[in-house]
């Protein structure tokens, strides 16, 4: 019996705890930032939501600021609507699983099926494009996720999260929070859509409110923001530069 126990404990250590600390300790195999010199990227998950989204979207648009959807497949197949004004209004749309659970109780080829090739599927369906960036819900990975998933998808983390999926998170404790925490390269992390296990339905009116302040501030700054794969291209291009000046000169300032 204690054998039993202790295999068990060691494939759960295996399973989940393995990949947590790879991914999210290590940042082995995921993206969590850029190396932008001027450019951010905002995120939004678990949208698309029929009260907040168009709100968030008309703000972006305001701002002409171009972000990143991980949307869940589900809300995805209720309101199509939504993902292809997100789609028409030049934003990208990564996936968050078909349904807000984790993938740790999932096998690696069941996740992959009915998790998240599923919603790829829902979304080239309704834009005629096919996602190529994948969230997992909380930034949990199980071990097969990191063979299955990145073969197909890059898979996208964050650098900065301000706990704006709680009501008690006031618009101004957001606006402070991101302020201080966006730098050039940052993943941003916010949150649409309150119905998910651990949220509150009215914390999406916070982040907008707060969020609001902070896209007429990051100007001031010199920043900009873009898409996740335009930040990461941008990054992309800024090392063939410096490869070039090497190539050229025979030295580079990073």
């Amino acid at each position: 019996m204690w054998t039993l126990l202790i295999l068990a404990i060691d494939a759960i250590i295996l399973y989940m705890i393995v990949p947590f600390v790879i991914t999210r300790i290590l940042g082995w195999g995921v993206v969590s930032r850029g190396n932008a010199a001027k450019e951010v990227a905002f995120t939004f998950d678990d949208g698309p939501d029929p009260c907040y989204t168009p709100e968030l979207l008309d703000l972006l648009h305001e701002h002409d600021v171009k972000a990143t959807f991980f949307v869940l497949g589900k809300k995805a197949e209720q309101f199509p609507d939504l993902i292809q004004r997100m789609h028409r209004e030049g934003h990208q749309i990564g996936i968050h699983n078909y349904t807000h659970t984790p993938n740790w109780i999932y096998s690696p080829w069941t996740n992959r099926r009915k998790q998240v090739d599923r919603t790829a599927d829902i979304v080239e369906r309704i834009t005629g494009e096919r996602p190529i960036l994948y969230r997992p819900p909380w930034g949990l990975l199980n071990l097969g996720d990191l063979v299955l998933l990145r073969r197909s998808y890059r898979i996208v983390l964050w650098s900065v999260m301000v706990g704006d999926w709680k009501a008690s998170v006031s618009a101004a404790q957001i606006k402070h929070d991101l302020l201080k925490k966006i730098k050039p390269g940052s993943i941003i992390v916010l949150h649409d859509n309150g119905d998910t296990p651990g949220a509150d339905r009215e914390a999406p009116l916070n982040m907008i409110t707060g969020l609001e302040e902070v896209l007429k501030e990051i100007p001031r700054r010199g920043l900009k923001g873009l898409r996740v794969d335009e930040l990461l291209n941008k990054e992309a291009s800024r090392i063939g530069e410096a490869r070039s000046r090497v190539k050229h000169h025979g030295q580079i300032n990073l």
